[in-house]
């Protein structure tokens, strides 16, 4: 804000009095607020060209050294999944967003891919606080370590309030047990009115939410600013009275926010009053040096990391796609291996694991040598192999419920072993499901078949609620990383023959 000096000195230098100069009418003041948000990122090193902690982090800090007044906000989704975090659990992430702490982190639904006790351990081991105020405990109450109300920061008067607020669809998403989750939009609202009413003069929503829910906080002009994570997408927007920002992923580009806010004091009849402008600005990290005391950090990680990644395991005598399209839309040779290592592995009668597990989003041209490293960057979230026995209605609902949003590029999308489905788009979700044969005959809804899948599915993430009806055999406790039943399967092998073979056919 203004200092009051120079209006006492033009004051003197017009030969009138201080007093008289406060008689004066109020003069505005004005106050730049700078919003770096961030959210969705996992690779711990970046690309070879942009993204990454590293750069990520000198820009924070530069940002930081050209405005104090800057807000630096993650918007969730950095503890998984990714490479290295299948092998730590996201520790990794914690240690580098720590050379530059947040002034406030909101958890992503990939915050509790390991479970809400993994998650715990991860707060505290920030140097920075976390908040999230429509989540709460088994027993309803605020969670220990994460915050639950809005955060006030005052800048030179002007007060602004943070609002942080999870995905509710999150225990659809991730692990997260018996935590309870309110609805993420109403929550914020009701939130923001509130902040309103204790005076904040500015109200910005920090907030891990699917478009529509954001553009739902847009459109209801309660806040000035939403910063938003979870999509992925670079989203800039500003209809005259609330601003928008989706922070993209990877921190490969950072939207950047200045809130430029002339405060009017009162004066006579006119109240105080706060208006802001925004200034949008897009920082490509390809430009940022990185910051060296995250790069020694990370090339410490890469060090480890190699030593226990880089071990060759098998030969693809065929051309595997992990792209996102593909293992979440239609049969996927990459899909096809992962099933069949995990069928091979626990002698079950079918498997299915859902596409959104296989993270790789690459093609391995024939030929490939395959390594622990590609395994583990494929499956990244330390899921583990489990066995289920279950009536085959049970799993034709398993299968009605993985075709159900394919239009969506869901997550839910089913790779499978042991088995043929065809399933018609063109009929409504639930009854897309025409055809199963099980090993060469057709599905008996009441006979019982033994399933392997993973230990998330198998909990009812992805709404995969029919897996865990039966009987479980091979409980997450006992049960290996999907990871290294694969590994295993590949090296046992040597050389993997696995393309598309006709198991999912998808009619429109």
């Amino acid at each position: 804000m203004k200092s009051i000096l120079p209006r006492l000195v033009v004051a003197a230098l017009l030969g009138v009095s201080a007093p008289a100069a406060f008689s004066a009418p109020a003069l505005a003041d004005s106050v730049k607020i700078t919003i770096v948000g961030v959210g969705d990122i996992y690779a711990f090193d970046g690309g070879k060209v942009r993204g990454g902690f590293a750069r990520l982090n000198a820009v924070a800090k530069a940002e930081k050294a050209a405005n104090p007044n800057t807000l630096y906000l993650f918007d969730g989704d950095m503890i998984s999944p990714s490479l290295l975090s299948g092998l730590d659990q996201g520790a990794n992430t914690i240690q580098l967003t720590n050379v530059v702490p947040f002034d406030l982190a909101v958890p992503g639904n990939h915050e509790f891919d390991f479970g809400p006790a993994v998650f715990l351990d991860r707060v505290k081991q920030s140097a920075y606080p976390w908040a999230a105020i429509n989540v709460e405990g088994p027993d309803g109450k605020p969670v220990p370590g994460v915050g639950h109300d809005t955060v006030m920061k005052d800048f030179a008067g002007v007060k602004v309030a943070l609002v942080p607020v999870e995905l509710d669809q999150t225990p659809t998403l991730a692990t997260t047990k018996d935590w309870k989750f309110d609805p993420t939009v109403a929550t914020a609202l009701d939130a923001a009115q509130k902040a309103r009413d204790a005076g904040a003069d500015l109200v910005i929503a920090v907030v891990h939410a699917a478009h529509q829910q954001d553009y739902a906080l847009q459109d209801s002009h309660k806040f000035d600013l939403i910063v938003s994570g979870h999509d992925h997408d670079l989203r800039m927007g500003y209809d005259g009275i609330s601003a928008y920002v989706e922070t993209s992923t990877e921190a490969n580009y950072l939207p950047i926010v200045d809130l430029n806010v002339t405060v009017t004091p009162a004066s006579g009849d006119k109240k105080r009053s706060v208006k802001w402008e925004p200034e949008f600005r897009i920082v490509d990290t390809a430009t940022a040096t990185p910051d060296p005391d995250t790069q020694k950090i990370v090339d410490q990680l890469k060090t480890k990391l190699s030593a226990d990644l880089d071990v060759q395991i098998g030969t693809a005598t065929g051309e595997l796609d992990s792209r996102e399209a593909t293992v979440r839309g239609e049969e996927s040779a990459m899909g096809d291996l992962i099933a069949d290592a995990l069928k091979a592995q626990t002698g079950a009668d079918v498997a299915i694991t859902n596409g959104g597990g296989i993270r790789g989003n690459k093609v391995y041209p024939a030929g490939t040598t395959l390594t622990r490293r590609d395994v583990f960057t494929e499956l990244p979230f330390g899921n583990k192999t489990v066995v289920a026995e279950i009536s085959g209605a049970d799993l034709l609902a398993a299968l009605e419920n993985g075709f159900s949003q394919v239009e969506q590029v869901a997550g839910r999308f089913p790779q499978v072993a042991g088995m043929t489905v065809v399933a018609d788009l063109s009929k409504a979700p639930g009854a897309r499901v025409q055809n199963v044969m099980v090993n060469g005959k057709a599905l008996d809804p009441a006979a019982t078949y033994k399933v392997a899948t993973n230990d998330y599915m198998l909990g009812g993430g992805d709404g995969y609620t029919a897996l865990g009806k039966g009987k479980t055999l091979v409980s997450a406790e006992a049960a290996h990383l999907m990871a290294s039943d694969v590994i295993d399967y590949i090296a046992a092998h040597k050389t993997v023959d696995a393309k598309v073979d006709g198991r999912i056919t998808i009619k429109k």
